[in-house]
């Protein structure tokens, strides 16, 4: 009786934090991911690391975003992030600066334009090198 009551507390430990994150709506991933695999982890929160292939920054477009596309030049990128215009004067960096670069942003991945993308809000969304 004992082995039971250990064995369903242990258990129990082990499946609680799961169910948590499944409650809350968004599971994290651990680790960091690869641009080329951002589309497996779509709804999820996540790192997603690689190279900036190029950067654009959309002036006359709604909300003056400015876009990292990573893996690959645009249109031809397996992942992008976009940091709006309000948020730009978060970042230290000029964004359009960072094409060659090696970069990190975290967020929930969503898709935009059938391509998995990151809203970078913040600066501490945003690692470079």
């Amino acid at each position: 009786m004992r082995h039971r009551l250990i064995a369903s507390l242990a258990l129990a430990a082990l499946v609680a934090p799961a169910l948590l994150n499944a409650q809350a709506g968004r599971a994290t991933v651990r680790g960091e991911v690869p641009a080329v695999q951002a589309a497996e982890f779509i709804g999820r929160e996540a790192t997603v690391c690689g190279e900036v292939s190029s950067a654009r920054f959309a002036e006359t477009a709604e909300g003056q975003p400015t876009y990292l596309f990573i893996g690959g030049a645009f249109p031809n990128h397996p992942f992008s992030a976009r940091i709006w215009g309000r948020d730009r004067d978060k970042f230290e960096v000029d964004l359009t600066s960072l094409a060659g670069k090696t970069v990190c942003v975290t967020g929930e991945i969503g898709r935009a334009n059938n391509r998995p993308e990151i809203v970078v809000r913040g600066a501490r969304n945003l690692r470079i090198g």
